[in-house]
């Protein structure tokens, strides 16, 4: 099975340059953990988990250099990612080595959905690899 048949492909995402208020906006209304950044032609930048949150963004309401925060002071860079056209199998070895819960997908490098853990866990064929990798999460 291929990633691209379990992937979630109403994914919501902001710019850049998007206030980190609409970021958090965004978990709240739509109750997710994850936000991809992405630049104008669709290119996945980053991504915005509500930890990165927490550890990154300040109480105060700004930066020493003033100002709001927007996306690209918070987000993770050098993140992982899967093909659209990978197999699930492949997923979920990435899933395992790098100890995420989720993983945005790409089509010719542009964000095209998400997959998470649950996604797997939705199919029973595959209960086995997630077993693995909430091991290796865990560890």
């Amino acid at each position: 099975m291929l990633v691209k048949e379990l992937m979630q492909t109403k994914v919501y995402f902001v710019m850049a340059d998007s206030p980190m208020q609409d970021v958090i906006s965004l978990m709240k209304n739509y109750n997710i953990g994850i936000v991809p950044v992405c630049d104008k032609t669709g290119a996945l930048m980053g991504v915005i988990t509500d930890r990165d949150i927490i550890i990154r963004c300040p109480l105060s309401g700004g930066f020493d250099r003033g100002g709001t925060p927007v996306a690209r002071d918070i987000m993770s860079e050098n993140i992982a990612s899967v093909n659209s056209t990978a197999e699930i199998h492949d997923a979920a070895v990435i899933f395992s080595k790098k100890k995420v819960h989720r993983l945005p997908v790409l089509e010719n490098g542009k964000l095209a959905g998400m997959l998470s853990i649950s996604d797997l866990a939705g199919k029973r064929i595959f209960l086995a690899e997630v077993g693995e990798i909430i091991g290796a999460i865990s560890e």
